[in-house]
């Protein structure tokens, strides 16, 4: 998977001094995990940062749709990015859409609005997509959504963790669900989660590879 940044974005000469910002749900959020570490701050402390400076903020609010997200990041992020070089956004929406009755079109545009708005302001970007749970009515629901999500971060070159194809039948993602609520994972669910991001080009996204 390769990431073509936006015109505006751009590393620059010098030391990177990164601001890194998550947005989303309670998956972003880490809820359920009793590490109280979530997919999130284990990528943050599994990241080779070389010469960077990076900063990393969690922002993810349990039961968020991506309306809330698309609504809130410009000005929660804003006050994190202040003073830094360099601004990158991870995304995680999707999940809450599916029970909350969102359709894929409206989830699809919120999304599409946030990388968009994201690329005209010089800002890169990177998706983590919905993750099944233990309903397959619903799991139909957030394939469609999982899909969906794809297509837009494909048409607008930006990285895209599928987190539901490799997770839907999964023995230690299901059994971690059964532990808990059947929608959030426990310890182990999320440290599959973050493995996967670790996988699709995270450090390549920012170009911090050795």
């Amino acid at each position: 998977m390769e990431f073509t940044p936006s015109a505006e974005f751009g590393v620059g000469e010098g030391p990177r001094d990164i601001g890194l910002c998550f947005v989303g749900d309670g998956f972003v959020a880490g809820y359920g995990d009793p590490k109280a570490l979530g997919w999130v701050s284990r990528v943050v402390g599994r990241t080779s940062t070389r010469e960077a400076d990076l900063t990393a903020y969690n922002l993810g609010v349990r039961n968020d749709s991506s309306a809330d997200v698309m609504h809130r990041w410009r000005t929660e992020c804003g006050l994190r990015w202040a003073g830094r070089s360099e601004r990158r956004l991870v995304v995680g929406v999707g999940a809450r859409d599916v029970p909350a009755g969102v359709s894929t079109a409206r989830s699809r545009l919120n999304l599409a609005n946030v990388l968009d708005e994201a690329a005209t302001s010089g800002i890169a970007t990177f998706v983590v997509g919905p993750t099944p749970t233990l309903d397959a009515e619903v799991n139909a629901r957030i394939e469609v959504l999982s899909v969906a999500q794809a297509d837009v971060c494909d048409r607008r070159n930006v990285p895209f963790v599928d987190c539901f194809r490799p997770l839907v039948q999964h023995d230690q993602w299901l059994s971690d669900l059964s532990a808990g609520d059947g929608t959030h994972p426990g310890q182990a669910g999320y440290g599959l989660i973050a493995w996967l991001v670790l996988h699709y080009g995270w450090q390549r996204w920012l170009q911090l590879q050795d």
